[in-house]
C-alpha cells in the first residue's frame, strides 16, 4: 500500500516485492510478471497522479492465513479522491494481496487490483444490461454520424457538379466569341460568291437571249469555280458548328476511337479565335508537329477536348500577358506537338511565356488556385483537366517550366 498509493521510495521495493512477484493492475494492459515490471508501472502512475491532490483511506475486507501459516491474504477497498480539471473524483479500488514467508522475512508474491462493475440488479452479475445499453448508444451514435457522413457526400456531389457546370461554361463563354469570328468568315464567302453567282445568271441570260455561246460557256466556268468555293466555305462553317456542339454537349463518358492530331488542330483553331475574338491586336506564332504514324487512341472525345482547349487557352493568354508586359523584339510562339512511343503516346503545349515560379508550379493542379486576375478565372480548368486525364484516362498532366523561358504541359496517355 505505501509502494502504490503513497510515497515509499520505489528504490526500496525489492525489500517487500518478491523477485518473481506476479500480478494484475485495474488497468487491461497492467500484466506485472517481475520487479522490474512493477517498478516501471508504479513510475507511471505517481507521474501521472503528479499535482491530483490524492487522499487516500483503506477499508480492511478480510485477512486469511493460508497454508501451514507461511501465506496470508489481504483483501482491501482503496478510497481515492483527486482533483481532475477543478472536479473532485472519487474512485474505489479492490485490491487483493498475497504474501508468502521466505527466509524469516514477509514479501509481496502476487496482487491484483480491480473496480468494481456497476448493475441495476442483483441478477445483472456480469453487467450485461449496462453493456447492451453502451452498445445500443453506440449503434445510435454511429446510425446518426453515418447519416450526416451521407448528407455531407450527397452535398459535396451536388457542389462539385455545379463548379464543373461554372467552369465548363467559363471556358465555354470566352471560346463564344471566337467561334462566331470564325463562323462569319466562311459565311462572308458564301455570301459574297452567291451574290456574285447571281449576277453572273443574269448576264449568262442575256447572252443566251443575244445568242453569244462563247460568253455563256465562260460564265458557267465562273458559275462552276464559285459553287466550288460556296461548298467549300459551307462545309468549312458546317464543321466548325460541329465542332462547337461536340465541345459544348455533355461528355457520353464512352471511349472512343479518335485522332489525336485532328483534335489537336482542331483545339489549337478554336482557342487562336477565341483570343483574338477578346484582343484584336493579339498576334501568336503557331507551331504544330504532329506525329504522321499516330494511330487512333481510345479517349473520351469531350473530355479531351476540353482539357487541350484549356492549355492552350492558357498558353495564349500567358503569351499575351508576356507581350503586354515586355518591350522589344519579342514574338510570342505556342506550338502543340504529338508524340508515340512503345508504351505511351505524349501531347506538349508548348509556349514561351513568362514561366511558372517552383512555388505557384508546387499548387498549380490545386481547387481554385489561379494566377489569374480576380473575376478571369475560376481556378478549376487545370485541377479538372488533371483530374480527367488522370482519372478519366489512366494517364498523367505533367508541367515543365523555367521563370522568363516558357512553360510546356505534357498529357501522357497509356497506349492501350
Amino acid at each position: 500500500k505505501q509502494l502504490c498509493f503513497y510515497d515509499y521510495p520505489i528504490e526500496k521495493s525489492a525489500g517487500v516485492l518478491d523477485a518473481d512477484i506476479m500480478g494484475y493492475g485495474t488497468h487491461i494492459d497492467e500484466e506485472i510478471k517481475s520487479i522490474k515490471e512493477f517498478n516501471d508501472l508504479l513510475a507511471l502512475q505517481r507521474k501521472a497522479s503528479f499535482g491530483l491532490d490524492m487522499q487516500v483511506s483503506e477499508v480492511p475486507v478480510t485477512k486469511k492465513v493460508l497454508g501451514n501459516g507461511d501465506v496470508v491474504l489481504f483483501v482491501e477497498e482503496m478510497q481515492l479522491s483527486m482533483n481532475v480539471e477543478g472536479d473532485r473524483v472519487h474512485i474505489c479500488p479492490r485490491i487483493s494481496t498475497i504474501l508468502e514467508y521466505q527466509n524469516d522475512q514477509w514479501f509481496v508474491v502476487h496482487f491484483h487490483g480491480s473496480f468494481a462493475q456497476g448493475s441495476e440488479g442483483d441478477e445483472d452479475t456480469w453487467s450485461v444490461n449496462e453493456m447492451k445499453k453502451r452498445n445500443e448508444e453506440l449503434e445510435r451514435t454511429v446510425a446518426e454520424r453515418t447519416q450526416e457522413l451521407k448528407e455531407s457526400l450527397e452535398n459535396l456531389k451536388a457542389t462539385q457538379s455545379q463548379l464543373i457546370h461554372a467552369e465548363k461554361m467559363a471556358s465555354l463563354g470566352e471560346l463564344t466569341a471566337g467561334i462566331a469570328h470564325e463562323i462569319q468568315n466562311p459565311l462572308n464567302f458564301v455570301n459574297n460568291f452567291s451574290e456574285v453567282s447571281n449576277e453572273l445568271i443574269g448576264e449568262m441570260q442575256e447572252a443566251l437571249e443575244d445568242g453569244e455561246l462563247e460568253e455563256v460557256k465562260a460564265i458557267s466556268v465562273d458559275l462552276g469555280q464559285n459553287l466550288e468555293k460556296i461548298n467549300h466555305h459551307g462545309k468549312r462553317a458546317d464543321s466548325i458548328v460541329k465542332s462547337m456542339l461536340q465541345h459544348s454537349r455533355n461528355s457520353t463518358g464512352q471511349m472512343e476511337p479518335t485522332d489525336l492530331n485532328d483534335l489537336c488542330d482542331e483545339c489549337l483553331r478554336l482557342a487562336y479565335h477565341g483570343m483574338r475574338a477578346r484582343e484584336k491586336a493579339f498576334n501568336v506564332e503557331m507551331g504544330t508537329s504532329f506525329d504522321p504514324k499516330l494511330e487512333q487512341v481510345d479517349v473520351i472525345p469531350q473530355d479531351m477536348g476540353r482539357v487541350l482547349l484549356n492549355l492552350i487557352s492558357n498558353a495564349f493568354q500567358a503569351v499575351h500577358a508576356r507581350q503586354v508586359s515586355e518591350s522589344g523584339n519579342y514574338q510570342p510562339m505556342v506550338a502543340v506537338s504529338t508524340q508515340q512511343s512503345d508504351n505511351e503516346i505524349r501531347i506538349s503545349i508548348q509556349d514561351n511565356g513568362p514561366g511558372i515560379p517552383e512555388d505557384v508550379k508546387k499548387k498549380i493542379f490545386q481547387p481554385f488556385f489561379t494566377t489569374k486576375p480576380t473575376g478571369q478565372g475560376t481556378g478549376l480548368g487545370l485541377s479538372i483537366s488533371h483530374d480527367i486525364i488522370a482519372i478519366g484516362h489512366g494517364g498523367k498532366l505533367t508541367v515543365e517550366s523555367e521563370p522568363g523561358k516558357g512553360s510546356t504541359f505534357i498529357i501522357s496517355l497509356p497506349k492501350k
